[in-house]
């Protein structure tokens, strides 16, 4: 479906986070007189009134005939806040839908049965952009810092690059643009609207998003449509059921073993040659060494030098929220892992900083996921302390009952999860925010989250949140 196709249709925009503010300003700039509809909370109609998306006046509250009531402006936009019925969605055509509405929860099947077309702003994008170079990166951890290391790479070696998706730039954002190369982060949500692709990139495959997919089989094989869409495949050759689920494509290259970029004896290699040490990655533990590999196949598979853009690594900036060291308050470092959304992640922070006596904020909305790797990790590793909190909190602390050599304690929000953990924090060592869960319990998304962390650390989160790179260079 292309831009044209909306222009005679009856549309509506579902959900108005950085998606739906992005399809809104673009359906505003494409058919500046066309009616539209959007469905979203009550949270999200507020910030619309107060900031509303490009080319939108703050609508008034006021009812549109056959809807339900909601914000109106000359009849050109109305903002609809209950969720839509299967009943509403029928009177729309096309519905741009933002990425975290579940395509498998009612109402979505049922309009979809009735006819009504849904589409998204990265589905929009990839039609309007049929020859564009894309690298799109998709996985369960390490997909961020793997995009954004692959256009830093790209622009080391002068190629004009976008970088946007997932990332925290709507591609929608960047729609008539031109780039040499685009790298594009997708989460399972988008993986099912992308291609076609230079080259696909698997970072790994955990268990994440049930509440979303329904099923973990669901999960991994909507992050496994990006194979169907990838002329190139670059797959974490660390992973036998990833190598398994994707030996039959045709072209298909690995990072993680012998043959290609893999890590040996504290540096990274290329095959036999040692390429860069690990000592000048300006990122913390080894699996963001991985991602580095990752990075470097994604530059090698498209046909740039990645010998060369391997020089380039030791400039990259972090990404925030990342394994983020915020820097040393009254003797204790402060570490910002607020991106940590699985209990695989928590593993691996507590894995970076392996020796070092840590207190470690846990807990978030829950998924129903699997906490046993993260208690058989801390059962043979155990930190100076554990402080469960959100609404997984309590179901952690009981999944580590039996465990001994290290404090456990509970706290019911993040202002008294860091004060628990700074009484408790012996001086020379680390109180770290890696939850394991996502935010939505408490906060808007793992984002908020983390500057709330920043916060109460008592460092500026102005100062820590930027994602330098976003966009095209």
């Amino acid at each position: 479906m292309r831009m044209a196709d909306l222009g005679h249709a009856r549309v509506a925009v579902w959900g108005y986070g950085r998606e739906g503010r992005a399809a809104l300003a673009v359906l505003r700039r494409r058919f500046p007189q066309k009616a539209l509809t959007l469905f979203c909370s009550d949270e999200e109609a507020q910030s619309f009134a107060r900031h509303p998306s490009e080319g939108w006046d703050p609508a008034l509250r006021h009812p549109r005939q056959g809807l339900d009531s909601g914000f109106r402006r000359n009849d050109e936009l109305c903002v609809i806040t209950p969720p839509p019925s299967v009943d509403v969605l029928k009177r729309f055509d096309i519905v741009i839908k933002s990425p975290g509405i579940s395509p498998y929860k009612s109402p979505v099947p049922d309009a979809m049965a009735a006819g009504v077309k849904f589409t998204s702003g990265t589905a929009l994008w990839f039609a309007e952009n049929p020859t564009a170079r894309v690298i799109g990166v998709t996985g369960t951890k390490g997909k961020s810092t793997t995009s954004a290391m692959i256009a830093h790479l790209a622009r080391g070696l002068d190629v004009r690059t976008a970088l946007a998706g997932n990332i925290g730039m709507p591609l929608l954002d960047l729609l008539g643009q031109e780039a040499a190369l685009w790298v594009v982060e997708l989460s399972s949500f988008q993986t099912g609207d992308a291609g076609p692709l230079d080259v696909g990139v698997i970072t790994n495959l955990y268990e994440e998003h049930l509440d979303w997919h329904g099923t973990r089989e669901r999960y991994a094989a909507d992050k496994l449509k990006i194979v169907d869409v990838a002329r190139t495949l670059v797959v974490n050759a660390e992973q036998p059921e990833l190598l398994a689920r994707t030996a039959a494509h045709t072209h298909r290259a690995t990072f993680g073993d012998a043959a290609g970029w893999h890590i040996r004896d504290g540096a990274i290699w290329r095959g036999n040659e040692p390429v860069l040490p690990l000592v000048q990655i300006p990122l913390s533990g080894e699996h963001n060494a991985s991602n580095v590999c990752a990075a470097l196949a994604a530059i090698e598979c498209a046909g740039l030098d990645s010998f060369a853009a391997a020089r380039y690594v030791a400039s990259f900036i972090p990404l925030p929220h990342r394994l983020q060291s915020l820097g040393m308050r009254d003797g204790i470092e402060y570490i910002n892992d607020s991106i940590s959304t699985t209990p695989y992640a928590t593993v691996e922070a507590l894995r970076s900083l392996d020796g070092r006596a840590v207190s470690v904020i846990v807990g978030g909305f829950d998924r129903g996921v699997d906490w046993s790797g993260f208690v058989k990790y801390v059962a043979a590793h155990p930190p100076h302390t554990i402080i469960a909190t959100g609404a997984n909190g309590a179901r952690i602390a009981e999944s580590l009952g039996g465990v001994r050599g290290f404090e456990l304690t509970q706290a019911a929000t993040m202002a008294e999860a860091v004060s628990r953990a700074r009484a408790q924090a012996p001086a020379g060592s680390v109180i770290l925010l890696s939850p394991g869960a996502p935010s939505f319990d408490q906060f808007r998304d793992y984002a908020e989250r983390g500057r709330e962390f920043v916060r109460l650390a008592g460092f500026d989160p102005a100062a820590m949140a930027q994602i330098e790179g976003l966009g095209i260079a």
